[in-house]
């Protein structure tokens, strides 16, 4: 059976309506949804990192908190932007996280979306070499990140201290943990060379570019293309791949009044301009549990992935959250295939 998880972007904001009105609130929140999730047969706890804005920013701790309160259910990010991370740092805390959980870690990395910043990573102190695009970086940070938790060795040791002076590796590390890394890919090109990198691939709700398919139909032509570059590849595991939907069963009044009008102009592709270039944005899935199942069951990508990721409107609060999630692990898993 296809994994169900779901993919939460922290928002949290002091307005009218919002029940998630702080940093605190998100975070103690989150987790709180983590371990309803479980409860109701959800397999997959994600949230997506940001920076300079009032959004999930430090996912370790948050993972670590959920890891410690679960005890089935998959934790991880959706995605954090490489820009930002000092990796061999990095590479310590995901390690400690996925000891924490008992090898529970899926940990989705990428350049990183469009930002309400210019170059905020300059300002933790990641500069671009000469030459080096933004994704250059991303990319630098990933290769040096997953060097560090295969165990290779990075550092110099001291024979006064410890008798060796051969390379060391750092600690902790988790043996698994290099199969359980995710490339965000934007199009079919970063796709492919996730593919040839032997990273698991996580595709969202967009695209940057359009061909003038369908949205779900040029996503499983991505997949298609990662699965190829993978198996030319040659890597010894099998390769995961997860969707991102945005899907709102209309199941109570509450669901109802926030999402009902939204059900028929959401339920096309957009297209528009995204970091000066053509996009695809993929539709909503909103409506009644049983009109779902047949919309699901033609989504060409859904079929294709093993793993389905929705996006939660998170500042609704954990209820709500939870009863979605609850009517679509129970009525729509059917239809997203196995």
């Amino acid at each position: 059976m296809k994994r169900i998880g779901f993919l939460s972007f922290g928002h949290w904001r002091d307005v009218p309506g919002s029940r998630v009105r702080s940093a605190g609130d998100a975070l103690l929140q989150a987790i709180e949804l983590a371990v309803a999730a479980e409860e109701v047969g959800v397999d997959g706890a994600f949230f997506r990192v940001h920076h300079f804005a009032e959004q999930q920013a430090s996912p370790f701790p948050l993972l670590a908190a959920i890891a410690a309160r679960t005890s089935r259910i998959e934790i991880g990010t959706g995605v954090i932007d490489m820009r930002y991370e000092n990796p061999l740092y990095m590479a310590e805390e995901a390690a400690a996280v996925d000891l924490i959980s008992g090898g529970r870690l899926q940990l989705g990395v990428s350049r990183g979306s469009p930002e309400s910043v210019l170059a905020g990573y300059e300002a933790f102190g990641h500069v671009q070499a000469e030459g080096e695009s933004d994704a250059d970086l991303a990319r630098r940070h990933t290769e040096r990140f997953r060097t560090a938790i295969s165990g290779a060795g990075l550092a110099r040791g001291n024979p006064q201290v410890s008798g060796d002076s051969g390379l060391v590796p750092l600690q902790p590390l988790s043996p698994t943990l290099p199969e359980r890394i995710w490339w965000g890919a934007g199009n079919r090109a970063s796709a492919r060379w996730a593919g040839q990198q032997g990273m698991n691939l996580m595709s969202s709700t967009l695209l940057t570019e359009d061909t003038g398919v369908p949205f779900d139909e040029l996503q499983a032509e991505q997949i298609a293309g990662f699965r190829e570059a993978w198996a030319a590849a040659g890597h010894a595991h099998a390769p995961r791949v997860s969707v991102s939907r945005s899907i709102i069963p209309l199941i109570d009044d509450e669901s109802r009044r926030y999402f009902g009008l939204r059900a028929q102009a959401d339920a096309r592709d957009q297209v528009g301009y995204l970091d000066g270039g053509l996009a695809r944005f993929g539709r909503s899935y909103i409506g009644e549990p049983g009109r779902l199942v047949e919309e699901l069951s033609r989504d060409a990508a859904v079929a294709a992935a093993d793993t389905v990721l929705v996006t939660v409107p998170n500042q609704l609060g954990v209820d709500f959250n939870v009863r979605l999630l609850e009517s679509i692990s129970r009525d729509l898993r059917p239809s997203l295939g196995e």
